[in-house]
């Protein structure tokens, strides 16, 4: 019997995330492993009057493709993703894996070619979205792969993912909307400021918002969520930033990341592990050495590093930034085939300041 939270998971992929009408095309995408929600979310769909797709994604095709396949190979864009992603209405892709280790040895520069030639694909669902005809909702499937990652139990792990996307409370949905609600009164307080400074261990970054918008990120695409993020203006980040917590990219670890920003840039860039693929990551294109998204982590639920930035950059009391692209609502975009998060942990004598005055100090919000 499938656990119950499981259905309520479901449930509120469908009815609340993405919000599936009568007739919509959903694309429900996972790997073999996240078979038991993929069940829950197809069933939700049908009651919802749409028409489900499930696109299986075995596990080790991604390893065996990078290792042996040709640059023309990797270059290769299906004909079906491509027709897909032109006529879906809704898009779920459920993460979850039995090994996330699979493409550590893999070459950095080897994953970013691969990258740059999803370009095609990219950029249908870019625009599709940014029109507004097609949505959609990352989220996860607990694993143990996942819980050995975060240091966990299955079942703790489990209880800590469900908890964390309020589907222990007795309604979910009600819960999102409350968090809706008291991020709205940040995102307003953020939009009538311009020139903001971070201030923590080993960081002091300025960077300017101006003419951009926060954005109130309350669990319909990122799923969990608990977020508000912006886009910076793209010159302008000038200081340096130590990331509290390691980068995670296609399964390998970054740790002790600092980066110097001049003119919006990053000029200088080092790491204590896994320096080269940071460096390979920076080079992936023109935008991908400029910032494309600040944000600020409000999730308290989410409370340890978990090695999965869908629920770490949402940990209450921390900020990241994001290299590479940025997101269409919030004003001018940064375009770059890259768009990856770095966390900075703001509990301990962090602050952040809004036109010269504090509004947040030591995780929290103080305005």
């Amino acid at each position: 019997m499938a656990d119950i939270r499981l259905k309520q998971y479901a449930k509120t992929l469908i009815h609340y995330s993405l919000y599936v009408q009568k007739d919509e095309w959903v694309i429900i995408r996972g790997s073999e492993i996240t078979m038991p929600l993929i069940t829950e979310v197809y069933r939700e769909v049908l009651l919802a009057g749409g028409h489900p797709t499930v696109m299986l994604t075995p596990e080790g095709l991604s390893e065996i493709l990078l290792k042996e396949g040709s640059d023309e190979q990797l270059r290769f864009n299906s004909p079906i993703m491509l027709e897909a992603y032109k006529k879906a209405d809704k898009v779920l892709t459920i993460l979850g894996s039995q090994n996330l280790k699979a493409l550590s040895s893999i070459p950095g520069e080897r994953i970013t070619f691969q990258k740059k030639a999803s370009a095609p694909i990219n950029t249908i669902y870019k625009e599709r979205v940014a029109q507004g005809q097609m949505d959609w909702t990352l989220c996860l499937y607990p694993t143990q792969s996942g819980a050995q990652e975060a240091g966990m139990s299955l079942s703790e792990y489990e209880d800590f993912v469900y908890n964390a996307c309020f589907l222990d409370h007795t309604s979910p949905v009600e819960s999102w909307k409350k968090l809706h609600d008291d991020q709205q009164k940040m995102v307003d307080f953020l939009n009538q400021k311009n020139d903001f400074r971070i201030l923590a261990a080993d960081t002091d970054l300025r960077l300017s918002c101006q003419k951009r918008i926060w954005v109130n990120s309350d669990g319909h695409h990122n799923f969990p969520s608990g977020e508000v993020f912006t886009a910076p203006v793209r010159e302008s980040l000038n200081g340096t930033i130590r990331f509290s917590f390691p980068g995670i990219y296609s399964g390998k670890e970054i740790e002790d990341i600092r980066l110097v920003f001049k003119d919006g840039k990053v000029v200088e860039a080092t790491a204590g592990r896994g320096e080269d693929l940071l460096l390979a990551l920076l080079d992936t294109d023109e935008g991908s050495r400029y910032a494309g998204e600040f944000a600020i982590g409000t999730n308290y639920g989410i409370d340890r590093f978990t090695r999965n930035m869908l629920f770490d950059e949402k940990i209450g009391g921390t900020i990241h930034i994001a290299l590479g692209s940025s997101y269409p609502e919030c004003g001018p975009v940064n375009e770059s085939l890259l768009h990856w998060d770095m966390l900075c942990d703001m509990k301990t004598d962090g602050e952040l300041y809004a036109d010269g005055h504090c509004f947040y100090r030591n995780g929290k919000f103080i305005i």
